[in-house]
């Protein structure tokens, strides 16, 4: 894949399914270990509205089995590894609270800008007259 206006570059997705109140101290250990850059960025990740996860236990691991099955809250955080996964995957380990934490891993292509291109776009935020709501940073 070749183009002026984009680079390519291979590595991972990595989605996880966090309970919302760990997922800052899931994304605190990921940062810990790997800024989840995204050209001129960084700390670019997507968490999902909160869903529901469901799972029964079975009693062979640390817990003990339920009875039914069991509903937690939950978000899905996803993002981009460009390094080696190996040690992003095992800080999520290491945060999140469960014992066997649901984590996809696959291979993917991402598309990074070109610097310099589109910068008379009337579409891109610094040709806007006032800044979007949703440019405000986290507190």
């Amino acid at each position: 894949m070749k183009s002026d206006r984009f680079k390519p570059q291979s590595g991972h997705l990595v989605r996880v399914q966090v309970p919302q109140s760990a997922l800052q101290a899931v994304l605190d250990a990921i940062y810990a270990v790997d800024p989840l850059g995204w050209g001129d960025y960084d700390h670019v990740s997507f968490a999902s509205a909160v869903g529901e996860q469901r799972f029964r236990g079975l009693g062979t691991g640390r817990n003990a089995a339920t009875d039914g099955v069991l509903t937690v809250y939950c978000t899905e955080l996803s993002f981009f590894v460009g390094g080696d996964v190996v040690p992003v995957v095992e800080a999520i380990y290491s945060a999140h609270p469960y014992e066997e934490p649901v984590i996809f891993v696959q291979p993917i292509t991402r598309c990074t800008h070109v610097s310099g291109q589109d910068e008379d776009n009337p579409n891109r935020i610094w040709n806007r007259a006032e800044p979007p709501d949703w440019l405000k940073p986290e507190a």
